[in-house]
């Protein structure tokens, strides 16, 4: 464990490992952390058990489909040593073949011609064993590659993509090809963890046939294989492959009469020849002799010792988790089980306390995963230092400071944009969104919500300001394209995927509760009273809410323009009507026709009029199209806060169209 310890610390920083909430990248990711504070974990969807108590400041959101969330993250972070863990497709119940190839292969040829463009020190990928397929018993990394399921086609092709840009490209990065890894934090369907489970109970599993052969190894010893190639990576192994197994074949019945011995069970096992997968092999094991000649590596745990490990492990760990929800299978823990809030802050200071205290509180009790982000919008007061002072007692606070105020609706897409949690709750600081009323947005989320967003049934102010609220709700619901909630602000509940469709509108004068509907999903209210500012006065006033109405509107609707164009309609049938009238007059009757300046004048103010207010109307359009062309960015973060440091941001990475 010491050459462990000292193999992380040795490593290059930062160190991003992609895809930590997964089985091998959990491991890795916790091991570095335990040594260091430069290292920061991915996530993206599916579960995220294995991330508890662990600190928000080293967890990103990635999504390694999308190009601008690839570039953000490493234009942030700056990795020099990158484990990539990113994997699906190796359990039996994964079987959607697009996104096997998608997640597997598509999505790394997109990464690394990103990092063709950086400088860093090491690129290692989780590969598998799996791209040996027919031909798995002692490969050399030069034996043929024989796939026989679209998971081994996928990692055999990424190995290519990997030989490809390290050996041509000249990227240091190499492929690791892992055999049947066993350990914490594995998922709970496997054989492992079932048989380390079931010898709790003084039992064992059913096992597949008795002759089946497998190569186990420990996830310390593939921790290790990970450190040593990123520390020893030379141009000489560029794009390699390693086999990182023991070399030892050992049948299911050799397993089974250890697991007998070394647990004191006393029944006898039980097999199943229909048992396993379908691409499944009856002989796979590694040849590991390239791995430890190139970069020194071999296995130090023997199977009993790691046996004995695991299931130590789970004894533990089971004392308070339900071992049947601890899968991919479950949609159960992991699944809508953490959650990021983002505070925007101006003028908050003595606020800004009291919220993280209520924050923590609700999320505690949720016994849910959490981040708290607050957002200093270039607030005059001492914000800053308020969370900085948090952030050095609770690693789950993560500060921003903006360059100068861009408004809340930019300081709720600066945090959305490195949230890493699965749903988003958006909050004003100053205490008017009742953090408590996020323990019943959680539970319509869980029960299959995609937003929830709170409706203001009342409002702690005077009557007739209310009802004008209300009133500007409704108008601008009625004069909107697609349907929008009424009384709905900012505090909400918003799934991750929402969040990503959200990011996707890259409007610069956004108006969130807008974007928020026209995404889509499922959407719920949750009704409450919104409170009176606890602290301070408002930094509203009416220009301020005039403003706000005519981003409202001239965001998403129309409506101006058509009904512009319907009085302009009305006023040309009208002239014309009036002329017509006028000529029947003057020849039936010429001394009726109306005389003096009056009637012209009336007929020029209305025309005029009506002209001035085309032209202001279209000129509030043109003003958008202008805001938006000139392409500023939204936000600019000055300052990042964590672990009670502040420390200058990173440059962003501007969208594009």
């Amino acid at each position: 464990m010491n050459s462990l310890v000292n193999q992380y610390k040795s490593l290059e920083g930062p160190i991003l490992v992609i895809g930590a909430s997964g089985f091998v990248g959990s491991n890795l990711f916790r091991h570095a952390l335990s040594v260091r504070d430069d290292v920061i974990g991915t996530v993206f969807t599916g579960q995220t058990w294995r991330l508890r108590n662990l600190p928000a400041a080293n967890i990103a959101y990635l999504n390694l489909q999308d190009s601008s969330s690839i570039r953000s993250l490493f234009h942030r972070i700056r990795p020099l040593t990158i484990f990539n863990c990113s994997s699906f497709g190796s359990y039996s119940f994964e079987q959607d073949f697009e996104r096997i190839h998608e997640t597997n292969y598509l999505t790394l040829i997109q990464l690394l011609e990103f990092l063709s463009g950086l400088e860093f020190s090491a690129y290692i990928h989780a590969g598998s064993s799996s791209e040996y397929g027919l031909n798995a018993s002692g490969p050399t990394e030069r034996s043929q590659l024989l796939p026989n399921s679209h998971y081994a086609v996928s990692k055999a092709a990424a190995s290519q993509a990997v030989a490809y840009f390290g050996k041509v490209r000249k990227l240091p990065a190499v492929n690791m090809r892992l055999y049947s890894i066993y350990g914490p934090y594995e998922d709970s369907s496997r054989l492992i963890p079932t048989l380390c489970e079931r010898s709790l109970r003084g039992s064992l599993p059913t096992f597949a046939s008795p002759e089946v052969s497998r190569d186990f190894i420990h996830v310390d010893d593939v921790a290790s294989a990970f450190a040593l190639a990123a520390l020893r990576i030379s141009p000489a192994i560029y794009g390699d492959s390693f086999n990182i197994g023991t070399g030892v074949c050992t049948t299911l019945s050799t397993l089974a009469k250890l697991a007998q011995d070394s647990f004191d069970i006393s029944s006898a096992p039980s097999f199943n020849t229909g048992s396993g997968r379908n691409w499944d092999v009856e002989n796979w094991y590694a040849n590991p002799a390239t791995a430890q000649a190139a970069i020194g590596w071999q296995a130090q745990i023997a199977l009993a010792d790691g046996l004995r490990l695991t299931r130590n492990w789970w004894r533990q760990y089971l004392e308070t988790e339900d071992f049947n929800l601890l899968t991919k299978k479950s949609a159960g823990i992991g699944f809508r089980s953490s959650i990021s809030a983002i505070i925007a802050c101006y003028r908050d200071e003595r606020a800004i306390p009291i919220m993280h205290a209520r924050l923590a509180e609700v999320f505690q009790r949720l016994a849910i995963d959490y981040e708290i982000i607050f957002i200093n919008d270039g607030s005059p007061d001492n914000s800053a230092e308020i969370i900085r002072a948090i952030s050095a007692q609770d690693p789950n606070v993560i500060g921003i400071t903006h360059s100068r105020n861009f408004g809340s609706q930019a300081a709720f897409r600066s945090g959305m944009e490195i949230a890493s949690k699965q749903a988003c709750v958006l909050l004003d600081g100053d205490l008017q969104d009742p953090p408590e009323v996020i323990e019943q947005f959680v539970q319509k989320w869980q029960a299959g919500a995609d937003v929830v967003y709170g409706r203001r049934i009342k409002r702690e102010m005077p009557k007739p300001i209310e009802m004008l609220y209300r009133l500007f709700y409704r108008i601008f619901a009625a004069m909107s394209e697609f349907p929008l909630p009424k009384d709905a602000g900012d505090f909400s509940l918003i799934d991750r995927t929402v969040v990503w469709w959200m990011l996707q509108c890259q409007e610069r004068d956004s108006f969130l509760r807008g974007l928020r509907a026209y995404v889509g999903f499922k959407q719920v209210p949750v009704d409450y009273v919104r409170p009176e500012r606890m602290f301070g006065v408002s930094t509203n006033n009416w220009i301020k809410n005039i403003g706000w109405a005519k981003k409202a509107i001239f965001s998403f609707s129309r409506m101006p323009l058509h009904m512009l164009t319907t009085v302009g309609g009305i006023a040309v049938a009208g002239t014309i009507l009036l002329a017509i009238v006028s000529i029947c007059i003057r020849l039936v009757s010429p001394d009726s026709v109306p005389k003096g300046i009056t009637f012209l004048s009336i007929l020029v103010m209305v025309f005029g009029s009506l002209t001035i207010l085309g032209i202001g109307l279209l000129g509030e359009y043109i003003g958008k199209i202008l805001e938006e062309t000139k392409g500023r960015p939204p936000f600019i973060r000055r300052h990042m806060i964590k672990r009670g440091t502040i420390e200058p941001a990173p440059i962003q990475s501007l969208r594009l169209r």
